[in-house]
């Protein structure tokens, strides 16, 4: 059920899918990203042109169902868009039989096999600190099928936060930590717009001449593949995602092309630790609870995201919208940027769940930092030392005490996930701030 480390991929050319001349190289491995400009990174760049449409959205909100379509589902990509209408598939898949498809076998896309080539090459040179395929993970019984994981690594060895809990929007300061501080070593590959064909182009060895989009490791990993989106990583961009941004990253998950691959944002106040712009996303082979949970239709129009559905989460521990939309990702990411601006402006911490290769973002107004100001939160919940982000919020509970994982619980979950939570008077007070109606 869970991901497995696929096997060493020291250069695509073992591949016999896609034909390169020669293994990825990054040119100055020991000097820091400020100073790429000039150096060789590998280079992926996808076609600027129509906007473009994502996977159909089938897998939404059934817990009677133990199995998730898309995810669960060995024929993932073999239904055509014109199938049925993206909002109402409600075919159930036959359960995946022991020999089903393996991660490797649905492995297709270019982003997808140099990400994963590379992350592999990475943890080979001992970049990581842990290894994190080590970590005991297991279904925590119940119906939303809530995973959890213990990571005592991310306790001991991660960075810890640098920045205020109760502001959204903090300057940028160079003295802190940012990403043109890590090594080049530490990055996969550039990533862009640009070609006029219609697929993806893969160079090798491109010398960097901009402030480019790189996508880093994670060096304190929670899962396989744990990687970090950085959108134009020299021009010292503050953690608030704009319309570019948000762009980027869910064209990223679409060009991934893998249903086991999540990406997430974290705003400053809603434990994103780092004050300098990034998406964050990694590999699990099962779905996350919230992909499961039932949602309320909103009456909400906008005519100039007229493609995007909006819905809140019903029967889930954290208050959430759900943003829907396979037509036009374009519009989706734009209607995001400028709910998440509203949020900024009125200093609502918040996350972001990006699931469906792109086409389903779940949005959450996280509020654990301020009732754990307020002596809200109980000493024992305390006491684990998760602070809830959205992986956490969305199902993957990161725990960093063998006692505390081995006692989880689907109560526990979702006790301690509900204090991140806004009460239903307060949601309903976000939502008119966060959609103008």
């Amino acid at each position: 059920m869970f991901m497995n480390r696929v096997p060493s991929i020291y250069s695509l050319v073992q591949t016999d899918e896609f034909a390169v001349p020669s293994a990825p190289v990054i040119g100055a491995p020991d000097k820091p990203v400020s100073e790429v400009v000039g150096h060789i990174v590998p280079r992926l760049t996808y076609a600027t042109g129509p906007n473009p449409k994502a996977k159909r959205i089938r897998s939404f909100g059934d817990l009677q169902q133990p199995l998730v379509p898309d995810i669960d589902d060995a024929g993932w990509g073999s239904v055509s868009e014109a199938d049925s209408d993206p909002f109402n598939d409600d075919r159930v898949p036959a359960p995946p039989s022991s020999d089903s498809m393996s991660f490797e076998q649905q492995t297709t896309s270019l982003l997808d096999s140099v990400l994963l080539a590379e992350w592999e090459d990475r943890a080979e040179e001992g970049l990581f600190r842990y290894d994190v395929t080590a970590c005991p993970t297991k279904l925590v019984p119940g119906p939303y099928g809530f995973i959890a994981q213990c990571n005592e690594g991310r306790l001991s060895k991660k960075r810890p936060t640098e920045f205020r809990v109760d502001q959204v929007n903090q300057p940028w300061d160079s003295a802190k930590f940012n990403f043109t501080k890590a090594l080049q070593k530490e990055v996969l590959f550039e990533v862009g717009g640009g070609q006029q064909s219609a697929s993806l182009q893969f160079e090798p060895a491109a010398v960097v001449t901009a402030s480019p989009n790189l996508v880093f490791i994670n060096v304190s990993p929670i899962e396989y593949g744990h990687v970090l989106l950085v959108p134009r990583v020299l021009d010292s961009l503050t953690q608030l995602v704009d319309q570019e941004s948000m762009r980027l990253a869910l064209r990223f998950c679409q060009l991934a092309d893998n249903p086991y691959f999540r990406m997430c944002y974290n705003s400053l106040g809603a434990y994103g630790t780092i004050n300098h712009l990034h998406f964050q996303g990694y590999y699990l082979q099962a779905p996350f609870a919230v992909e499961r949970a039932p949602t309320s239709p909103m009456t909400y129009t906008n005519k100039l995201y007229p493609a995007v559905k909006v819905s809140t989460l019903a029967e889930f521990p954290v208050r959430g919208l759900a943003f829907e939309c396979s037509t036009d990702l374009m519009q989706l990411a734009d209607l995001l940027a400028d709910v998440c601006a509203r949020l900024v402006k009125h200093n609502i911490p918040h996350n972001l769940f990006i699931a469906d290769c792109g086409a389903r973002v779940f949005l959450f107004p996280n509020g654990f930092a301020q009732a754990k100001a307020e002596n809200r939160v109980p000493e024992d919940v305390l006491a684990t030392q998760v602070d809830p982000a959205s992986f956490e919020i969305s199902g993957h509970i990161i725990m960093k005490r063998q006692q505390d994982y081995d006692a989880l619980t689907q109560d526990s979950v979702w006790r301690l996930l509900s204090y991140a939570s806004l009460s239903a008077e307060a949601f309903d007070s976000f939502l008119v701030t966060a959609l103008g109606q």
